[in-house]
């Protein structure tokens, strides 16, 4: 079983992450985080295997966040759930060593075959992301 950090400053999203990701049995929501900063504690203090991250995020934003999370997690695995698909962000999120890249308006196809591919050791990204 997989322990999921979800890391999204809109609270309604986010609750409707962690609500879906709830009903996979193999997965399991060890916590939420609001901001970048957040992010950064909890993942520290739950030890997540997996993380779920935005990138627009107030306080620290999600690569920022990221990059420090797997400097102390290096074994956890972070799928980029984001509107943001611009080439320069999404390459600096491969360079960082993300595991996966979803678009928000493709999460409802998207998100549970990334985090499985991811799950299998495998990367993920969304159709029609370029870097």
């Amino acid at each position: 079983m997989s322990a999921v950090l979800v890391v999204e400053d809109f609270g309604p999203l986010r609750k409707a992450i962690s609500a879906r990701l709830k009903k996979a049995s193999q997965l399991q929501v060890i916590g939420e985080a609001a901001d970048g900063l957040e992010a950064v504690s909890k993942a520290e203090e739950l030890q997540p295997d997996l993380i779920l991250m935005d990138i627009a995020l107030p306080n620290l934003d999600g690569v920022e966040s990221a990059r420090q999370i797997l400097q102390l997690i290096p074994q956890a695995k972070v799928i980029f759930v984001t509107q943001e698909s611009s080439s320069e962000i999404v390459r600096e999120a491969l360079q960082l060593g993300a595991h996966g890249y979803v678009v928000k308006h493709r999460a409802a196809i998207d998100l549970m075959p990334a985090i499985r591919t991811v799950g299998q050791g495998g990367q993920f990204f969304s159709p029609g992301l370029s870097w």
